[in-house]
């Protein structure tokens, strides 16, 4: 694995916790064949342990699936149900990281998603905003990652024929995360 983190002039060793004021984990999916539904989710935690060795760093997440916000409640309470989420059975996704990869501010973060209760490996590919002390004293990082999921793979399968042909929903859905997080001392 090829990993420069170490040689990073801004790479910090220890546990950084989310900055939740500054991130955010947001999804598209293709509606009509026309266009996207957008959402986001409102509650979800983030911690990143950073390793002498960067291919030893650990990056945990989850997500709380009663937050998935796209703007309209109803279509969100649709997503919890059972042709989406099944949020009543599984209240949360989760993400553990298994590899990391780095070069210069670019990664591709390999990790572990699971989501209603189906475990699939997925592959992040980001980059490093940067690692700044705040005017409070604080070291935070910042970093974008996007990747792109099948929802089917995870049990996600709802979906309703058009009149016109096609499918109401896309099966691929691309996820974007904007991530800051905060140095532990």
């Amino acid at each position: 694995m090829t990993t420069t983190l170490a040689a990073h002039p801004q790479y910090r060793t220890g546990t950084w916790t989310l900055d939740p004021a500054h991130s955010t984990i947001g999804f598209t999916v293709s509606h009509l064949a026309i266009s996207k539904v957008r959402g986001t989710f409102e509650s979800f935690d983030v911690t990143i342990t950073t390793a002498d060795d960067p291919r030893d760093s650990r990056v945990e997440a989850s997500i709380e699936i009663a937050s998935v916000n796209t703007g309209q409640p109803q279509r969100d309470a649709h997503l919890q149900s059972s042709d989406f989420f099944l949020a009543s059975e599984h209240p949360t996704a989760t993400f553990v990281s298994t590899a990391l990869e780095a070069k210069g501010d670019d990664f591709t973060l390999t990790g572990d998603l699971t989501l209603r209760g189906v475990t699939k490996s997925v592959v992040l590919t980001g980059e490093l905003g940067g690692v700044m002390t705040d005017g409070y004293g604080q070291t935070k990082a910042g970093a974008s990652a996007t990747t792109k999921i099948n929802r089917h793979d995870f049990g996600v399968n709802w979906n309703a024929a058009l009149e016109a042909g096609g499918l109401t929903l896309g099966e691929e859905v691309s996820v974007a995360i904007e991530l800051q997080v905060v140095l532990q001392p």
